[in-house]
């Protein structure tokens, strides 16, 4: 099963994350936050421990974007669930000093080693997250990085919509 994390604002249809529902149907599923404008780090991870207790965790590959990262490595700092993967695109840098106040809790963002497989997908020119940040980030997680060439934040607006490749990372996660 794979469950999609969402970053700020949810991910709208030219977004890869609805993408991948609507390629993946019910193999895939979103968890909905109640306030997608204002993201509260326990608020968040709470909800995603409601949604994903119903599932079995080693059978979930995670798929985040942006803050919906920082999200999962919370998520499993707090609860230690052993799950299958995680797909990690565009990491938010909530550390950053001019990080957005209204979206709280994040910080500081843990840095251990994830306890399964994952892949931080990073653009070059993200103005979100410094590319030398989001190798940081890979680095600390134990992560395969893998880099993308100018992609922004890798989002429908940056061309990242019917994102395959995307779906390749996925099955590679999934195996």
């Amino acid at each position: 099963m794979i469950i999609n994390i969402p970053g700020l604002r949810n991910s709208p249809q030219d977004h890869w994350q609805s993408y991948f529902e609507n390629q993946l149907g019910d193999q895939c599923l979103r968890v909905k936050q109640e306030n997608w404008g204002e993201p509260d780090c326990e608020t968040w991870i709470q909800r995603m421990e409601e949604v994903l207790s119903s599932h079995p965790h080693k059978e979930l590959v995670l798929t985040g974007h942006s803050i919906g990262c920082m999200a999962i490595v919370h998520w499993v700092k707090k609860y230690g669930h052993q799950i299958k993967g995680a797909l990690l695109v565009a990491p938010s840098d909530a550390e950053k000093s001019s990080y957005p106040s209204y979206i709280t809790g994040f910080a500081p963002i843990p840095m251990d080693k994830l306890p399964f497989p994952s892949m931080v997908v990073a653009s070059t020119d993200d103005f979100v997250t410094d590319f030398r940040r989001s190798k940081e980030f890979a680095n600390a997680w134990g992560s395969e990085l893998i880099v993308l060439e100018g992609a922004g934040h890798i989002e429908g607006k940056s061309g990242y919509g019917e994102w395959e490749e995307g779906l390749t990372l996925l099955d590679r996660l999934k195996a």
